[in-house]
């Protein structure tokens, strides 16, 4: 089966940036003259179109479908198996490990050692270990580069959220996706270049932060995620109220944009061009979003193999959505699953979220590849750190795991990553790297490096500096795509 193609050169939105017609192009242009280029260089889109504009240097991947489990899985009882850790369950951990290092809420001097009570094996030509909890997942190893050792700054959750999405544990930031559409733009017509689906249940799925993890942050409005709620309306304020005709609506939207337009001639500001594309975008959206939820169209064994009921919400059902957004030309997708925050009833309740994750996770790879999306769409799936390699004792009730952020497990798909190999190797207890590790910075920058873009180019102008995803730190993974930056011409 092919996917829908759209030639750039046909659209209203590109032929727009491109020709330098689009809303307050010469206001926008005398204000950017002086500023850092985007991904698209020079002659980019003004900041605020959505018109899909070049890379620094060749991409492998044109877009990226994120996979967020929000509360930090288990790496030790599902990618990082370790015989000694095992053999010394029990036992109280060394003090030399956890000297200095906070934990969350473990209170002991020296916690015990807690090993799995999981079954691993090695899988595929590539013999990549995987607990028998993700059989899916292990079936499709070969596919996959498995990070072991990626560490972070924060061990609380929604601080650990806003670095592994927005490269900061500042709320106010840009999040990756704003960052890849800013730089990028989107192939989407009647969709929104970001979008996010939240996950259904008590916590929903969600992140603790919400949406500071997906927010445009300081870019203009038009690179905010744009969630789809998995109950009731999908979209809010995109319908037409009651009583009120399309006709009607649509010579109310002119109306604001000649207003709109009109504001943006005087002050050039890009926000206003942000809130025109909107307008244009959400009246758009009226016809096509119910399109893209109806799943009557796929066959019985696509959902089969989700294991999605079209009309039920689910991680199964959103991991099919991602599929049918990214063959729209949605630039970036972020799905959340949640909540892996198991400090208690950890052996409860692992096995239920493991299910739902491999089930959809491995399908959604097989259905990419099956189309040939694969090669040309990034996965990436994890957390915002790991649990710990000591037992976390519960007043009543089961034992836990406890936050931990020195070495955890991300695994990649797709999008030229160099698949069937692991990445980084922890100690013989799986508390520290045994290299220095991998920096979340140095995760996002080989993310937008798959991109086509340079992290340390991909910049803002804001507050009288420059800002960027990776801060002032970052280093491509050579391991993950080891002839990064390809030179101009290359294949």
């Amino acid at each position: 089966m092919t996917i829908p193609t759209h030639d750039p050169l046909r659209t209203r939105r590109y032929f727009l940036g491109r020709s330098g017609l689009s809303l307050g192009a010469i206001a926008l242009q005398a204000l950017l003259g002086d500023r850092p280029a985007t991904a698209g260089g020079p002659a980019a889109s003004p900041v605020g179109s959505m018109a899909p504009r070049p890379p620094h240097f060749p991409a492998r991947a044109q877009r990226v479908i994120y996979l967020f489990m929000a509360g930090g899985p288990s790496q030790l009882d599902l990618f990082d198996y370790k015989p000694v850790l095992q053999a010394r369950a029990g036992e109280p951990i060394p003090e030399s490990f956890i000297k200095g290092k906070p934990f969350a809420q473990i209170t002991e001097k020296q916690p015990k050692l807690l090993g799995t009570p999981y079954r691993f094996r090695r899988h595929g030509e590539s013999g990549i270990e995987v607990s028998e909890l993700l059989p899916r997942t292990a079936a499709m190893v070969d596919d996959l580069a498995v990070i072991k050792t990626v560490k972070t700054t924060e061990f609380v959750h929604h601080l650990a959220e806003l670095v592994m999405c927005t490269g900061t544990p500042r709320f106010g930031r840009p999040g990756l996706g704003a960052w890849v559409t800013y730089g990028l733009g989107s192939e989407a017509e009647d969709l929104p270049g970001f979008v996010v689906l939240p996950g259904v249940g008590a916590l929903g799925g969600m992140a603790r932060t919400k949406e500071a993890i997906y927010t445009n942050g300081f870019l203009p409005s038009a690179y905010q995620g744009t969630p789809l709620r998995p109950v009731g309306e999908p979209i809010l304020n995109v319908n037409n109220p009651a009583g009120v005709t399309r006709a009607e609506q649509q010579r109310l939207v002119r109306l604001i944009q000649e207003l709109d337009e009109e504001r943006l001639d005087g002050t050039g500001d890009p926000e206003i061009a942000a809130r025109v594309s909107s307008y244009e975008l959400a009246f758009r959206m009226q016809a096509g979003t119910p399109e893209l939820l109806d799943l009557r169209g796929e066959s019985r064994a696509t959902l089969a193999l989700y294991g999605a009921d079209p009309d039920q919400p689910s991680f199964a059902r959103n991991c099919l959505l991602a599929r049918r957004l990214v063959e729209r030309g949605v630039r970036f997708v972020q799905v959340i699953l949640g909540d892996w925050d198991h400090h208690g009833r950890i052996y409860q309740d692992l096995p239920s979220l493991c299910r739902q994750s491999d089930q959809a996770c491995a399908a959604l790879i097989a259905d990419l590849k099956a189309r040939g999306l694969l090669e040309s769409t990034l996965v990436i799936w994890g957390g915002e750190f790991g649990r710990s390699n000591v037992v976390q004792l519960q007043p009543t009730g089961p034992i836990g795991r406890d936050h931990h952020i020195d070495a955890f497990t991300v695994w990649m798909a797709g999008g030229g990553v160099r698949a069937g190999q692991t990445v980084g190797e922890t100690d013989e207890i799986g508390f520290n790297p045994i290299d220095k590790g991998i920096h979340v910075h140095d995760l996002q920058a080989t993310i937008l490096a798959l991109l086509g873009m340079d992290h340390r180019k991909l910049t803002y102008h804001y507050q009288g500096r420059d800002f960027r995803l990776t801060d002032v730190g970052g280093n491509v993974v050579g391991a993950l795509t080891p002839r990064w930056p390809l030179p101009v011409g290359a294949s």
